[in-house]
């Protein structure tokens, strides 16, 4: 089965000290209002063909209207499939996606008659590190870099049509991979069409049109949030790719004021931690309250009771909502 790194991961959860949370602050994310979410969620919508992901994200603004939206990962206007939309405040986590990875299936066509077996053995060696010049229709300046495609397979071939799934790297130009094939077969290769399936944790099991998202909201107009309820994920569905340290009531204040989580204000964790990752700071409530930079890895926090455990990077949660201290 084909997955993203991430998706890879067998991450377990290491208690380090017996703690529950106060229902007096904090809200479950499944819990949270439609106005909560207009403020700070997530939609993992179907940009269609045509317009660009700045105009795509327009739409999506009018028919939501609302001011404050930002999208996860730019589609070129002839590209459509998944692109992550955060709303309000979380607008700041799609930067957190980048690592995540992509997932795309293409349609390329190739210009002469070919062998088969060739074209899958150039596909099979193209799985790992490689080195692209970006097209000269990029959004990007026109230099060498590395990226890395984690799995490549071809699904079917329709004469010289071939339909092929890819996972790689942010950045990644499958453009540019066609071309490479093409080349490496003689024969000369371009993309035809292509459709991204997956960025990072969302995916086109779970996208929505633009018609579904003003469906959804002309019947939450009319009193009825259901629909949109299912649309509008809260901001901890993107950082599912990350790994997750929790923290006790009386630590999420000084998160929401900047603070670096030490090791103290963490009641559980997962495994798999390295230092260097990036790390989702979550209340007991698995509310999303800070990123940072992981400065031990899993072994090192469980083992020690004092010491930096996470660098913070951005915080996501509002100050005040948790208590400084809370007397037992």
């Amino acid at each position: 089965m084909n997955q993203l790194p991430w998706e890879k991961i067998n991450r377990r959860i290491i208690i380090k000290k017996e703690e529950t949370t106060s229902k007096e602050y904090g809200c479950k994310p499944e819990d949270r209002t439609i106005k909560d979410l207009l403020n700070n969620g997530v939609i993992c919508m179907n940009k269609q063909q045509g317009p660009t992901s700045h105009n795509f994200v327009d739409m999506v603004k009018k028919v939501i209207n609302t001011s404050k939206i930002g999208h996860g990962g730019t589609l070129d206007p002839n590209v459509f499939g998944v692109l992550p939309i955060a709303l309000g405040d979380a607008t700041r986590i799609t930067q957190a996606l980048l690592p995540a990875g992509k997932e795309y299936v293409c349609l390329m066509h190739i210009h002469k008659d070919f062998n088969e077996n060739q074209l899958k053995e150039i596909i099979k060696n193209m799985i790992g590190k490689i080195k692209q010049l970006p097209p000269v229709r990029s959004a990007v300046k026109r230099q060498i870099r590395e990226k890395e495609i984690y799995y490549m397979e071809v699904i079917e071939i329709k004469g010289r049509d071939v339909l092929f799934k890819i996972g790689c790297q942010g950045g990644t130009y499958v453009r540019t991979i066609c071309t490479s094939i093409g080349r490496q077969l003689k024969t000369g290769a371009h993309m035809q069409e292509l459709v991204r399936t997956k960025a990072g944790p969302f995916s086109d099991k779970e996208m929505y049109n633009l018609h579904d998202l003003a469906d959804a909201f002309e019947l939450y107009n009319e009193g009825n949030d259901k629909e949109l309820k299912i649309i509008i994920k809260p901001i901890e569905y993107s950082i599912q790719h990350l790994s997750k340290i929790w923290i006790s009531d009386n630590t999420v204040d000084s998160i929401c004021h900047g603070a670096d989580l030490s090791i103290p204000g963490i009641v559980k964790l997962e495994t798999e931690i390295e230092k260097g990752n990036l790390i989702a700071i979550l209340s007991l409530k698995e509310e999303l309250i800070g990123i940072g930079e992981a400065h031990k890895n899993s072994e090192e926090i469980e083992s020690k009771d004092k010491g930096l455990a996470v660098k913070l990077k951005k915080v996501f949660y509002q100050r005040k909502v948790y208590p400084k201290f809370i007397r037992k």
